[in-house]
C-alpha cells in the first residue's frame, strides 16, 4: 500500500492510525540534503510492520531500501541514520543517481 500523497500531515495521520490499530510503525524523515536532492528536508515516509507505506523521502528511488531498514528499526526498536549519495555505491544500487545526497533518519514509533 503505497501512495503518491506526500503531504506531511497525511503521513503522520496514517502512522497514528496504524499505531492505534496495533501495528509496529517507523517514520523516515529527510533531515539533510546536498545538491540535487529528490525531496526536500522534512519529507516523510511512514512504514508499517507489514511493509505498507505512505509518503516519500526520494520520489521512489530509495524507498525500497528505506522500507527494509525501517522494518529492522521496528524489530529492534533502534533508530538509524541513513545516507545516500551519487558517490556511494549503495546509492547507485538503490537508484539515487540524481547527483545529490540525502540523509534520512529512520525512527521506530514508540508508544
Amino acid at each position: 500500500m503505497s501512495t503518491p500523497d506526500t503531504r506531511h500531515d497525511h503521513v503522520l495521520e496514517q502512522a497514528a492510525a496504524w499505531v492505534r490499530a496495533g501495528h509496529g510503525v517507523a517514520l523516515a524523515t529527510v533531515i539533510e540534503t546536498w545538491g540535487s536532492a529528490p525531496r526536500p528536508v522534512g519529507s516523510q515516509l511512514a512504514i508499517r510492520d507489514d511493509a505498507a507505506f505512505v509518503g516519500s523521502v526520494s520520489g521512489g528511488c530509495i524507498e525500497g531500501d528505506v522500507v527494509t531498514r525501517a522494518l529492522d528499526a521496528i524489530d529492534t526498536g533502534k533508530p538509524e541514520l541513513l545516507e545516500y549519495g551519487v558517490a556511494d555505491a549503495r546509492a547507485w544500487e538503490v537508484g539515487l543517481a540524481c547527483g545529490g545526497r540525502i540523509r534520512v533518519l529512520v525512527e521506530p514509533v514508540m508508544i
